[in-house]
């Protein structure tokens, strides 16, 4: 049994904080839908619970912070360090985005949603 507290989230309400992270995996392939997740969580952002709100503030910072790693990728592109970085901002942003997706079907906060790591 976990020592974390499990509050009840409202399953509609849910739904759209997962809806979030799944439009965020998909725009590794699809790169407008990242934008429209995090419009969408900016938009969701104070409407729910305490659970929701460190699930939609953790959305809000993996996007910038995704795209700020992304953007000193491409900046050092023309050396090698450049495609590296933009190789583990991927890994960071999947690990993240699915770290969410688990927290949120377990009914769990995210524990540090501004945190810059894993």
């Amino acid at each position: 049994m976990s020592d974390q507290t499990q509050i009840s989230v409202d399953p509609n309400t849910q739904g759209n904080a997962n809806l979030i992270y799944i439009l965020y995996l998909v725009s590794l392939v699809v790169g407008i839908t990242g934008i429209v997740g995090v419009i969408m969580a900016y938009l969701a952002k104070g409407k729910g619970n305490s659970v929701l709100e460190s699930h939609y503030n953790n959305q809000i910072n993996i996007f910038w912070k995704f795209f700020l790693y992304m953007v000193i990728g491409l900046i050092l592109a023309i050396v090698v360090i450049g495609v590296l970085i933009m190789l583990a901002a991927v890994v960071w942003y999947i690990i993240r985005v699915v770290q969410g997706m688990q927290a949120l079907s377990a009914g769990q906060p995210i524990a540090n949603p501004g945190s810059w790591l894993l």
